[in-house]
């Protein structure tokens, strides 16, 4: 129980490596809040481990400080803020050369996957100020790494959010809040077995120094890993959890 008497939030926490992370969460005893747009989702998960649903669109700012007043009347502290909500397999249908990105579909990425970390970073600050403690896990993607073609506003975003924990681990840094990234590989949840083929899946198995499929629970150990008092003294890192695709 190293997270005991701590308060998560876990944004896109309703399905896939979101619910994960909830679980792996509530289980080593953190409140956790199940922030996510799809709202039954959240409800869902929050039931399953006694942990409080919130929607929240993060690209949009008073939805985001609503999340964090819901926590802050529920539990009374917001200790750990997991930036997990993205958009990613909608672009895999079809994938676009960069020429052919719509820019609606372009801003739309950015508005989720850098402005919704932004928000919720500065939602929670305040907090963590007067606490004088707090961690921030952003979720990136290994993508940044290869330049993975076929969705450059996604790998983009994902770099977006790599430059942006620098910042706030300098920025935060005096209030005692630690900001860290991890940088999964191709990760085998239901969203991605729903776009990405069984073969396409193994080869890119084959591409790593571990040949098999990742899955959410290689990410788990990583996740509570950062949320714990064992990382009291890492911030601004990126942690790649990928299985040897890339050295960093």
């Amino acid at each position: 129980m190293t997270l005991e008497g701590k308060v998560a939030i876990v944004t896109g926490g309703g399905r896939g490596l979101g619910a994960g992370y909830c679980r792996a969460l509530a289980a080593e005893g953190a409140s956790v809040v199940v922030a996510d747009i799809a709202e039954e989702g959240a409800r869902a998960v929050a039931d399953e481990i006694g942990g409080l649903a919130v929607r929240v669109d993060v690209s949009d700012d008073a939805s985001v400080r609503n999340m964090t007043a819901r926590a802050m009347e529920h539990y009374g502290r917001i200790d750990i803020l997991i930036n997990n909500a993205a958009i990613f397999t909608e672009l895999l249908r079809p994938r676009k050369t960069f020429e052919e990105i719509p820019v609606d579909e372009w801003d739309r990425v950015m508005a989720v996957n850098v402005r919704g970390v932004w928000l919720c970073c500065a939602a929670v600050a305040p907090v963590f100020r007067r606490q004088h403690s707090g961690v921030i896990i952003n979720i990136s993607s290994g993508t940044i790494f290869s330049g993975a073609p076929g969705f450059m506003h996604y790998v983009t975003s994902k770099a977006a959010v790599w430059g942006m924990t620098r910042i706030l681990a300098r920025e935060l840094g005096d209030a005692g809040v630690r900001v860290n990234t991890i940088t999964p590989g191709l990760t085998s949840s239901e969203a991605v077995h729903e776009v990405y083929a069984p073969d396409a899946l193994e080869a890119n198995a084959q591409r790593r120094i571990f040949k098999r499929l990742e899955t959410g629970a290689d990410l788990i150990g990583t996740v509570l890993f950062l949320c714990s008092d064992a990382s009291a003294f890492i911030t601004g890192q990126t942690l790649n959890v990928d299985g040897g695709a890339h050295m960093h």
